[in-house]
């Protein structure tokens, strides 16, 4: 590869320079800040052109790389020091909870171009999903509803809905238990 090649002039960051800059400046005080709270979170995101619906929760210390790029449902989560690197669209369903320490990465690298050119793609987490503290979701993947990503795994392939997953990379190990199955939360 030859990194003097590197040519990132057709992607498309999908605002102004200077949206962008006024969005790193709230984020670095605001969001990606421990102030308690989340109400701040939500209002500069909605500002910056997030959707983000009712009665989400945004702890401290949330990173978002473009907030128009990204929609949350209803009554979601996104726990402390989760990182949404949202080159392209990012979708988390109603009633998920992204946990602390989740990196979302929607970017990578052509490795076999000479180039090593910047390849993006969405991810979609459903809805009733559970991404555990430090999973990694990686460009393009679709997280079906109902489905878990446990503690540390790495999602590099569409996760099944309403079945657990683990390792690196992920791989379903069994149906997730639910309350019309009749197991209690």
């Amino acid at each position: 590869m030859r990194l003097d090649q590197f040519n990132n002039s057709a992607f498309d960051r999908g605002r102004s320079p200077l949206v962008e800059a006024l969005w790193l400046l709230a984020q670095a005080i605001f969001v990606s800040s421990s102030i308690p709270g989340g109400w701040h979170r939500i209002t500069l995101l909605r500002l910056f052109g997030a959707k983000v619906g009712r009665g989400v929760v945004i702890k401290p210390r949330v990173r978002v790389k473009f907030p128009w790029r990204l929609e949350i449902g209803d009554f979601s989560w996104i726990g402390e020091d989760a990182w949404i690197d949202n080159l392209a669209k990012v979708t988390i369903g109603s009633h998920s909870c992204v946990s602390q320490g989740v990196y979302l990465c929607t970017g990578s690298h052509d490795w076999s171009g000479q180039g090593f050119d910047l390849v993006v793609a969405p991810i979609l987490v459903e809805d009733n999903v559970w991404i555990a503290a430090k999973g990694i979701v990686g460009p393009g993947v679709e997280i079906g509803s109902g489905a878990v990503l446990a503690l540390g795994s790495v999602a590099t392939s569409n996760l099944k809905s309403n079945w657990i997953h683990a390792g690196v990379p992920a791989k379903p190990l069994r149906e997730r238990a639910t309350v019309s199955q009749g197991i209690k939360p």
